[in-house]
């Protein structure tokens, strides 16, 4: 039977095929569906079936081998999540920035290289996941992402971040692990919502003093840099619970150190 064929039942609006070993999605589906995931299948494409569902707010289609989206994905204005990690995604639609209800965008582990600019107009998003991709540089833009809260960026190619980082004042946690970062912007000590900083297999020679000004910082992890010496600023800072300092270049421990330990601070040296 063909997967158009199947009786596909949703149940209270939702719809899920994940891992159904689907190559194909049926063209005909179940009006007003809310939540539809097929996570997990072998899709190549997706039918024009899929962009009529304006009630969406949920739509999952991550694990599959879509190389592209058409603009149409642009209708779906009532979305809140969106999945679209671990495809073979190029580049996305400039129609996403549409989706100005979106809270969650997963676009990890596909061959990103930059995104449109229309994604500045995302002012509820609370969630980006960027990780996996192929990003060299991050748009000036991402400062007009008023509500982001949580910024995943690791396994990049970024050496740097732009000054407009700063702006993202909801930023609770931001992950950079394994990029090529030789610097961070001073205005990273405008975060004052950031509790989690990952900072892991980097190259960063020295860190910002602003840094200090990150009254609720809680985990910082420095691990895998090329740091010679530690700035005192660090002991500063009031709210850290772990600093991790592993695979550095450094010459030696300073004493404040022990002050930080003493204070409650776990430290990895």
């Amino acid at each position: 039977m063909l997967p158009h064929q199947r009786p596909f039942i949703p149940t209270n609006h939702i719809l899920n095929l994940d891992s159904s070993q689907l190559t194909n999605l049926p063209t005909i589906f179940p009006p007003h569906l809310r939540q539809f995931s097929a996570y997990n299948n072998q899709l190549t494409s997706l039918p024009d079936a899929l962009w009529e569902l304006t009630d969406l707010e949920v739509l999952n289609l991550s694990a599959n081998q879509l190389a592209d989206l058409p603009d149409e994905i642009g209708r779906l204005t009532k979305l809140h999540m969106l999945d679209l990690g671990h495809n073979r995604l190029t580049a996305v639609s400039p129609t996403l920035g549409n989706l100005t209800q979106l809270t969650f965008l997963y676009l990890s582990n596909n061959q990103l290289t930059h995104l449109p600019p229309t994604l500045q107009t995302l002012h509820q998003l609370r969630y980006l996941n960027l990780t996996d991709n192929q990003f060299a540089t991050l748009p000036d833009w991402v400062g007009q992402l008023p509500n982001l809260q949580e910024l995943r960026l690791y396994n990049n190619h970024l050496t740097s971040l732009p000054d407009t980082i700063g702006q993202l004042t909801q930023l609770k946690e931001l992950h950079l692990m394994n990029n090529q970062i030789t610097a961070l912007p001073g205005t990273i000590g405008n975060l004052k919502q950031l509790l989690h900083l990952d900072l892991r297999f980097n190259q960063l020679h020295t860190l910002p003093k602003t840094i200090v000004q990150l009254p609720r910082l809680r985990f910082l992890d420095l691990r895998s840099n090329r740091l010679q010496t530690l700035p005192p600023f660090l002991a500063k800072l009031p709210a850290l619970e772990k600093l991790d300092l592993r695979w550095n270049q450094l010459a030696h421990l300073p004493g404040w150190l022990t002050h930080l330990e003493q204070r409650g601070c776990v430290i990895y040296a």
